[in-house]
């Protein structure tokens, strides 16, 4: 496919595997670094200095790092014009939860974790990790990209993040809910001591990786956060008498005769328009709005904009100072990442309920199964014209979409609503371990590959 050259000048043999390989090797140096400082008998760097790190990424560095990357590139028409980046998020995402589905009925997990199992498949990572990757492959003279590798990877990861989050604090949020059938209701009184003990042992024992992508997650609870939710407003469980579970329900009842507004639309709101818009107020909409989501708006707002973008960027800009130490502070996020993730990789596994054949399940549909299925979709996506022309990088970024392992948000969600937590940092661990040599394979599969797709 000569019309397909982009910029792409690939080597072949031992060069080409080298190209592939090299990057993820630096990846995996700096991960190690990361473990041998957190590891538990030398204690060269205590826990709570990882927790601060994860902090400055959430907070600094990865939106310093969007902004200026991703405002430098973006234009209007860029806008328009990588319309498929977040499409692909959805797609591979619903592909995702398909393959859980099947993991489900191959390998039976727990009832309670049926949920779990398909959400975990389903949701990859695709901030940190893909953002990683691309600094690492474009951090060579000789990447296999060109020239303005990194800004051009670095923005197309940026672009997809918004649809992620989005995802995660709606769909994610209310499929991790505990399940009512599992769910220990007990007396007020009761509840709040149990949560007092619950959040004083968190705050010993919770795991590294429960809020590296989420810091302070434990502020963010709502009365609803650790209840079946969904599930006691629709009462969709049999056998759940309405005597054992509070009514969350708004019933003009309750409003002992009040004709306001509110009661009147109540009153003529049909029963499940009422469930949905009960639920749908319980969703954290808020938790969306995260330093690495508001840096990412006003990345897109400034670079489409052209009186703006020629404000911050270019080498005449009047505030280019402010983007330029904008960029030197992003350029911690990349290294810092990885070094999380070896402190996070320290603390091992946890104890998990999932068992064995569930978790090889997971882990062989998340990283092995579907970067297959997604080399078939660029490629079909190609032969119908919905990718930019001339762009590896382009479908390089589309192609780990479907590669990386669960994302580390995921962790902090279960946390947030107590479901499976422990079963969920155990599964990262394991897919964040093998995720090293799957990503290394599949590299170099696209590597090969990517110019002719």
């Amino acid at each position: 496919m000569s019309s397909i050259s982009y910029e792409f000048n690939m080597r072949s043999g031992g060069a080409d595997l080298a190209t592939a390989i090299v990057p993820l090797l630096k990846l995996l140096c700096l991960t190690v670094i990361g473990l041998l400082l957190a590891n538990p008998t030398m204690q060269f760097i205590p826990r709570a200095t990882f927790k601060l790190l994860s902090k400055l990424v959430f907070a600094l560095f990865l939106p310093c790092l969007i902004l200026t990357e991703l405002g430098e590139t973006i234009t209007l028409q860029n806008f328009i014009d990588w319309w498929f980046i977040p499409v692909n998020v959805l797609v591979s995402t619903a592909l995702g939860c398909l393959l859980g589905f099947f993991v489900v009925l191959i390998c039976r997990p727990p009832p309670q974790l049926r949920r779990f199992t398909v959400i975990m498949t389903g949701f990859g990572n695709t901030g940190n990790l893909p953002l990683a990757v691309v600094g690492s492959v474009c951090h060579t003279k000789d990447n296999p990209f060109g020239k303005q590798c990194n800004t051009r990877g670095v923005a197309y990861v940026s672009f997809a993040q918004w649809v992620a989050v989005i995802l995660v604090y709606t769909l994610v949020y209310h499929m991790m809910e505990p399940p009512m059938e599992y769910y220990e209701i007990v007396e007020e009184g009761a509840e709040i001591e149990i949560e007092e003990q619950q959040r004083a042992l968190n705050d010993i024992s919770r795991p590294l990786l429960v809020e590296a992508e989420w810091p302070g997650m434990e502020d963010k609870e709502t009365v609803h956060s650790k209840t079946p939710f969904i599930a006691r407003v629709f009462k969709s469980i049999s056998g759940i008498s309405s005597s054992a579970v509070p009514d969350l329900e708004i019933t003009v009842e309750n409003s002992g005769g009040d004709n306001s507004p509110r009661s009147i639309r109540c009153l003529a709101e049909p029963r499940v328009v009422r469930r949905i818009r009960i639920v749908a107020e319980q969703t954290p909409l808020q938790h969306i709005l995260q330093p690495p989501t508001i840096a990412s708006l006003l990345a897109i707002i400034i670079g489409t904009v052209p009186q703006l973008k020629a404000l911050f960027f270019g080498y005449d800009a009047p505030l280019s100072f402010i983007t330029d130490s904008l960029e030197i502070v992003g350029g911690a996020m990349v290294p810092s990442v990885m070094l999380i993730l070896g402190g996070m990789l320290a603390e091992g596994p946890n104890e998990s309920r999932l068992g064995l054949r569930t978790t090889v399940g997971i882990v062989v549909a998340r990283l092995l199964v579907l970067p297959v299925i997604g080399i078939g979709i660029v490629a079909l996506s190609n032969k119908l014209n919905f990718l930019v022309e001339n762009d590896a990088m382009f479908r390089f970024v589309l192609l780990l979409q479907y590669t990386s392992p669960s994302a580390i948000l995921l962790g902090a969600i279960a946390s947030l609503r107590g479901y499976a937590v422990s079963e969920a940092s155990a599964l990262l661990f394991w897919q964040h371990v093998f995720a090293l040599f799957s990503l290394s394979f599949y590299i170099v599969i696209y590597f090969r590959i990517i110019e002719y797709i």
